[in-house]
């Protein structure tokens, strides 16, 4: 009886062990990543936008979407007031940023990035015809600058109290859309902002807006951003990313926005 007992117990453990090996190697393991929810500014052409069909599109939404195909996730895009982005991601309302999110040292203290996928500056754009001589960005002096709120441009000239102090008048609106209706409104001189931002604006409308070549900070670096605590979900996207790289994927997406291929290889 008692070696029957210890029988029907082998027997137990080894179909225990056996059901948990065969639900490790068919995917239960409690870390998949199965959804991704993406914080967006969806007024942010051509990084990300709705068309004229009113569907989600732009540069950083194909890479996402991309990544999360290869990690069999589904992702979901939630757009966010950018200025309180350090609040939605802390909080746990999204899980990441993939949204033209440049590094800088304001957002280490409450993010983790994956490597930089992209180089971007800060340009002036103004209104073509407009009797404006801006050389530098000492040149802003006098002018009603405007720029988007919790942008790099406003984070940057946040920081230099001199260089706003000299500005006429300094505006911030919540959404890149709503600083260009107000250059071409003649309620601002000039926007400060991403130079593929600015190029695009151009491109679409060259008889009303002109790009200005003029340095303004420090040549930024894109990347995708995440709470601290998730370093898992960082890894994961950087692996994946690693290999749309590696096969062209990351290069097509870039040609098709940019007819060039703006990523950086690291």
């Amino acid at each position: 009886m008692k070696g029957h007992f210890y029988s029907v117990k082998k027997i137990l453990m080894a179909t225990l062990l056996l059901l948990t090996l065969l639900t490790t190697s068919c995917g239960g393991n409690s870390n998949k990543i199965t959804k991704i929810v993406i914080g967006v500014d969806d007024e942010f052409a051509p990084i990300c936008f709705y068309n004229e069909r009113n569907k989600l599109v732009g540069f950083d939404v194909d890479l996402a979407q991309e990544a999360a195909s290869r990690m069999n996730a589904v992702v979901e895009f939630k757009s966010i007031d950018w200025d309180n982005k350090k609040e939605e991601i802390t909080s746990g309302n999204i899980d990441m940023i993939w949204n033209g999110l440049d590094i800088t040292e304001e957002r280490k203290e409450y993010m983790i990035f994956t490597k930089p996928y992209m180089l971007d500056r800060q340009v002036v754009l103004i209104k073509r015809g407009s009797n404006v001589d801006i050389y530098s960005e000492t040149d802003l002096k006098g002018k009603i600058v405007g720029v988007q709120a919790g942008s790099t441009s406003d984070d940057y000239l946040s920081q230099n109290e001199n260089l706003i102090d000299s500005f006429k008048e300094y505006r911030t609106y919540g959404k890149f859309i709503e600083v260009v209706s107000a250059l071409r409104n003649d309620e601002i001189e000039v926007i400060v902002c991403d130079e593929l931002v600015a190029r695009y604006e151009v491109n679409k409308t060259p008889k009303q807006l002109e790009l200005l070549n003029v340095k303004i900070g420090s040549i930024a670096e894109m990347a995708v951003g995440f709470r601290k605590d998730n370093v898992e979900l960082r890894d994961k996207v950087q692996e994946v990313f690693d290999e749309m790289v590696k096969d062209g994927t990351a290069k097509k997406i870039s040609e098709k926005w940019f007819q060039a291929d703006v990523i950086e290889k690291r």
